[in-house]
C-alpha cells in the first residue's frame, strides 16, 4: 500500500481514483457488489484517506453509493439504467458527429476504418482468444472520436462519466464474437457517414447502433 504526505495526497487521491476505475472496468468490482472501505483500500492499493476521496469522486459519477461507516455498493446494472446510459451515449455521439462534420475537423477515418475492417474479418473467421479485448479497444476508438467532437469540457466530463458507467455494465456480460461482427459493421456505417460528411446519416447510424446494442444486451423495450 502506498504512502503520501503533504501535497502528494491530492495526487494520490487521483491515482486511487484511476485504480478504482480500473477495478470497475476489469470486473474486479462487480455491479451491485458491497465492499468495506478497508478491503477496498487493499484492492486499489492506497491508504484509506486517498481511497475515501476516490470513492467520493466515483459517487458523483453514480458509479458507487457510499454506505456511511460500512463501505460502498457498486452501481446497479439494471435494464433501466443500461438503457439510460446507452441512450445518453447515443445522444452525445450524435452531437459529437454533427460538430465534427460542421466544423470540418480532420478525422483519422482511414485508420479507424482499417482497424474496424480488420476486426470484422477476425470475428467472421471464428477466431476467439483475446478477440473480445481487442474488439472493445477498437469499439471505444470510434466513440472516443465522437466524444472529441463535443469540444466542451463539461460535455466531455458527462461523456466520460457515462463511459465509466457503461464499463461497469459491460463487465457484467461477455462481448460475444457474433456481436463483435455486427458491432463492427454498425461502426463502419457510422464511419462511412462521417467520411461523406453526412450528419443526418451519421445520426441514423448511431441510433441504429444504440438500438442493436440494447437488443444484444437484452434491454430493448420493443
Amino acid at each position: 500500500m502506498k504512502d503520501a504526505t503533504g501535497s502528494g495526497q491530492a495526487l494520490q487521491a487521483d491515482q486511487a481514483f484511476e485504480a478504482l476505475l480500473a477495478a470497475l472496468r476489469q470486473g474486479a468490482l462487480r455491479a451491485n457488489e458491497f465492499i468495506s472501505m478497508p478491503r477496498l483500500g487493499e484492492l486499489v492499493g492506497f491508504p484509506i484517506a486517498a481511497t475515501r476521496e476516490a470513492v467520493k469522486r466515483a459517487e458523483t459519477q453514480s458509479l458507487v453509493s457510499i454506505l456511511p461507516k460500512r463501505g460502498i455498493v457498486v452501481m446497479d446494472a439494471s435494464p433501466e439504467l443500461t438503457r439510460a446510459c446507452l441512450d445518453m451515449r447515443a445522444l452525445l455521439d450524435k452531437e459529437g458527429a454533427c460538430r465534427l462534420i460542421q466544423g470540418g475537423v480532420p478525422m483519422p477515418l482511414n485508420r479507424l476504418r482499417g482497424a474496424h475492417e480488420t476486426m470484422l474479418q477476425l470475428a467472421q473467421s471464428g477466431r476467439n482468444g483475446d478477440l473480445p479485448a481487442q474488439a472493445l479497444e477498437t469499439d471505444l476508438s470510434l466513440h472516443d472520436l465522437l466524444a472529441s467532437g463535443l469540444n466542451n469540457p463539461f460535455l466531455r466530463g458527462v461523456y466520460e462519466a457515462n463511459r465509466n458507467r457503461l464499463a461497469v455494465i459491460q463487465a457484467t456480460r461477455a462481448f460475444l464474437v457474433d456481436r463483435i461482427a455486427s458491432a463492427m459493421e454498425e461502426h463502419l456505417a457510422i464511419i462511412s457517414a462521417l467520411r461523406a460528411q453526412d450528419a443526418e446519416q451519421a445520426a441514423k447510424a448511431i441510433d441504429h447502433h444504440c438500438h442493436q446494442t440494447m437488443r444484444w444486451w437484452g434491454v430493448d423495450e420493443s
